[in-house]
């Protein structure tokens, strides 16, 4: 990619992009894509050194974090869901307030004897004493989960990665508990789980990162704080 070029990473869809997208058009910053908004390639009319890429709010961590994007948007859980060697190269420039959510422990509201991590552990060590298997833990968070359970002394579970809803995860039985992000609360009140008392792992809303191999370069600085208004 030439050097001159800024490559910003825009989710590709779903509510984060259309409220990133309001920013832009806030700040008079008209964004183009000659293919409509299906395309995944765009442009700022008259800033010729700016490149558009719409992705999936996950891989723009990735990118910023191997610097083949510049500038990016995308949510503060992912950022701190990647490898640690990728945090170090990325910088959060904004928190904007929006797509506001909460990272939790959710287990089965019938469980009316668990209602705090320490009970939790418990649990843990009866699945593996008595049913000789370890508590399985659904998620899309493996990292945050991993570290969070250790940190709390939990140590005797499995994660399962997650790869639709997760809240459906210990009635379809691939998991007992769950661990995901959540805005309200509602969705997870409704599969008939309940967060644990001290089950909340990271808050997490919309940013505007920057990789730092990006950060001394005056036009995305330009950029980075017009965005900021």
């Amino acid at each position: 990619m030439k050097k001159n070029i800024i490559n910003i990473g825009i989710p590709s869809k779903g509510r984060l992009r259309k409220d990133i997208l309001k920013i832009f058009k806030k700040n008079k910053l008209n964004l183009v894509s000659e293919r409509g908004e299906r395309d995944l390639l765009g442009s700022i009319k008259n800033l010729s050194n700016v490149k558009v890429l719409y992705l999936h709010a996950r891989e723009i961590i990735e990118r910023l974090g191997d610097g083949s994007l510049d500038l990016g948007f995308s949510g503060y859980d992912l950022l701190k869901e990647s490898e640690v060697n990728i945090q170090k190269k990325i910088s959060v420039v904004k928190g904007y307030g929006f797509g506001k959510a909460t990272l939790v422990v959710a287990i089965p509201d019938p469980w009316i004897d668990v209602q705090t991590i320490a009970d939790l552990e418990e649990i843990a060590f009866y699945f593996k004493d008595k049913k000789k298997k370890r508590l399985r833990v659904g998620t899309k968070y493996p990292n945050l989960t991993r570290e969070f359970l250790f940190s709390k002394g939990v140590t005797q579970f499995k994660l399962v990665d997650s790869q639709g809803s997760t809240e459906v995860m210990p009635y379809t039985g691939s998991a007992e508990i769950i661990v995901d992000i959540t805005s309200t609360g509602e969705t997870i009140k409704a599969n008939n789980l309940r967060i644990l008392k001290d089950g909340e792992i990271l808050k997490s809303e919309a940013c505007m990162m920057i990789s730092k191999v990006s950060a001394k370069n005056s036009s995305v600085k330009k950029l980075t704080k017009l965005l900021s208004r």
